[in-house]
């Protein structure tokens, strides 16, 4: 135990770029108390900037933005309440449909933190055609995808060559933080390996929900790529990289 808290002591200015702890918004946090519990968790796992981003997703996750403001105002209070040295910020997981780009324009959906970045959410039964499509829509319109949960969608993990595409045409590649641990089994621990061995990530989020089965294990997930990977590689994913992104200062 005394080496893991060691090692959180060593990393603590750890970024969460996708996460669901806006209580009653989406399936993430379902009370208040289930949020502050998440927050606790992040903290105490190193995380000093967290980025708040409740799904959207038509006929399916279309909470206000009203209601998705104020949410994030108590989340706010929240963290501040826990730690002055704790940042929250806001964003969307931004399921695709044909509507997106004049949505953002018009300011129905948040990008990350104000930025030109878009938590972009795809089908596992998209086909490459329409994610590389999506994205090249994105891009000539001015926003930067940063694919939420890259490692997931079937077509990206049967051709890697795919996801190198979508890495040099601009967009930006985001896995989960227990895609990468191994937490969600052996066979996605291996894939999102490969895609850091060939350096096509951009960012890991958590992207927790509960404190249940998909709680916030961004501190897991920090020890097994600095031991796989080495401490500059992970303090370039998980602090360098989203700290620039979120200042507006991408590629």
């Amino acid at each position: 135990m005394k080496k893991r808290k060691d090692y959180w002591q060593r990393m603590k200015e750890i970024y969460d770029i996708h996460t669901h702890i806006i209580p009653g918004v989406d399936d993430g946090a379902d009370t208040l108390k289930t949020a502050k519990k998440m927050i606790r968790r992040e903290y105490a796992d190193g995380v000093r900037t967290i980025v708040l981003t409740p799904h959207f997703r038509k006929g399916m996750f279309e909470s206000p933005m009203t209601k998705v403001q104020a949410g994030y105002q108590k989340v706010q209070e929240l963290a501040a309440e826990l730690a002055p040295d704790l940042q929250v910020l806001l964003g969307c997981e931004f399921h695709v449909n044909t509507e997106m780009v004049q949505m953002l324009k018009h300011g129905e959906r948040p990008t990350l933190n104000g930025t030109s970045c878009v938590l972009t959410e795809f089908s596992q039964l998209h086909t490459f055609q329409f994610i590389e499509n999506s994205c090249h829509e994105l891009l000539t319109n001015g926003y930067t995808p940063v694919i939420a949960h890259a490692e997931r969608y079937p077509t990206l993990q049967k051709n890697m060559d795919y996801l190198e595409r979508l890495h040099d045409m601009g967009a930006y590649i985001q896995m989960n933080a227990d895609s990468i641990s191994g937490a969600d089994g052996l066979r996605m621990k291996w894939f999102c390996k490969k895609v850091m061995k060939r350096d096509l990530l951009h960012f890991v989020g958590s992207d927790a929900h509960n404190m249940k089965n998909r709680m916030p294990q961004m501190g897991r997930c920090a020890e097994y790529m600095e031991k796989h990977m080495g401490r500059d590689y992970t303090k370039q994913i998980l602090i360098r990289n989203p700290k620039k992104m979120l200042r507006k200062t991408v590629r």
